[in-house]
């Protein structure tokens, strides 16, 4: 059972840890250095962090376990844009948004997700970095699109864990994308997604649709669920086909989805309201679960602020420990609950934190 969690923010990384009593901030890291991203690698009990520093640009540092000592190592970079390019994106790594480790038969494989779009491999735990070109090469790309970012980007990235070449990641706005070859190859893997916020003859393009997050279930991989800009969806096919899900209570916008390690019938989401707004739905903060697929969700509220609350849950604020019943949350006004219950109950860590981009179990 996970006893230490890691909370990365605005102003620097937090790590929290467990008492026979409660939940503790127990360490700060980077503070105030804005961290988007935080990856405990659990093949070898390595620590990654992702900053942005704006005009010094994205940053990546990395904790050996056992050691005090943060090593700073290569960020991913895109290769010099030939002359000739007629791409609008500038070339430049704005943010890392994402990390995944590769699979247990890949030590030190990395996978990282940037603004803009692109995905990159690190083979030695971070020293280097190369471009993915199969997938920044696609001829779709060029109908990606930025979402709440001017560029697109990439935010989720989901390993099998029954075959380390097999990757799915999510763009925001550009659909989900898988690969069966480590890269080389990459197929689309939106059918059956849909666009409410395009016009209507173009709603079911697989290439422009906005996951706001995907996640896979490791016990049960083909299992995927996604928080869509406009609604729920599910996938039981690796994500070859996707269902909506039509009975999740309050809202259907929101940003964040959890997967329980084993059952992929049971998943958590945060529901906010929609678009201009984002706010937490009706200014009551709620943690929506099902347990059989979608079909029935229940509202969780214990413990969480049920008035004048407007915080937002942004797509990695929400993570699920390995038992499944262990539940962090941060929000971007500094919010941060966790629950021993699967959701049903939630005790404050802090409601003070700076805006929380991240949070992980160790």
């Amino acid at each position: 059972m996970s006893d230490r969690a890691y909370i990365g923010t605005r102003k620097g990384l937090f790590e929290i840890y467990r008492t026979h009593e409660a939940w503790h901030i127990d360490q700060q890291h980077f503070l105030g250095d804005p961290v988007s991203m935080v990856l405990p690698d659990r093949r070898d009990g390595t620590l990654y962090a992702a900053l942005n520093l704006g005009h010094f640009g994205a940053k990546l540092h990395r904790r050996d376990a056992g050691s005090d000592n943060w090593v700073e190592v290569a960020a991913p970079a895109f290769p010099t844009k030939p002359t000739d390019s007629a791409d609008p994106v500038e070339w430049t790594v704005k943010q890392i948004w994402s990390l995944a480790a590769g699979g247990p038969d890949q030590p030190g494989v990395l996978w990282a997700g940037t603004l803009p779009g692109g995905l990159f491999r690190s083979n030695d735990r971070g020293e280097t970095w190369q471009l993915v070109d199969g997938l920044w090469n696609v001829p779709e790309r060029v109908q990606w699109m930025g979402g709440g970012y001017d560029v697109p980007g990439i935010h989720s990235i989901c390993v099998d864990p029954r075959d380390s070449r097999s990757v799915l990641v999510g763009v925001s706005c550009g659909g989900a994308w898988l690969t069966t070859d480590g890269g080389e190859s990459w197929s689309l893997r939106a059918q059956g997604m849909k666009a409410n916020y395009m016009p209507p003859e173009m709603a079911d393009v697989q290439q422009i649709q906005d996951p706001h997050r995907i996640v896979r279930c490791p016990g049960e991989p083909d299992k995927l669920w996604c928080q869509h800009h406009n609604g729920i969806w599910r996938s039981v096919d690796n994500g070859a086909n996707w269902t909506e899900v039509h009975s999740a209570p309050l809202s259907n916008f929101g940003f964040v989805t959890a997967v329980h390690p084993k059952d992929g019938e049971t998943a958590w989401f945060v529901p906010a309201e929609a678009d201009s707004k984002r706010i937490a739905a009706h200014a009551a903060l709620a943690v929506t679960r099902t347990t059989d697929g979608g079909k029935h969700f229940t509202a969780w509220r214990g413990g969480l602020p049920q008035q004048h609350c407007y915080d937002l849950v942004y797509r990695h604020g929400l993570a699920v420990s390995d038992c499944g019943q262990i539940l962090l949350m941060g929000s971007t006004t500094g919010g941060a609950w966790l629950s021993e219950d699967g959701g049903g109950q939630w005790q404050t860590i802090s409601t003070t934190l700076p805006p929380i981009y991240s949070v992980s179990f160790a």
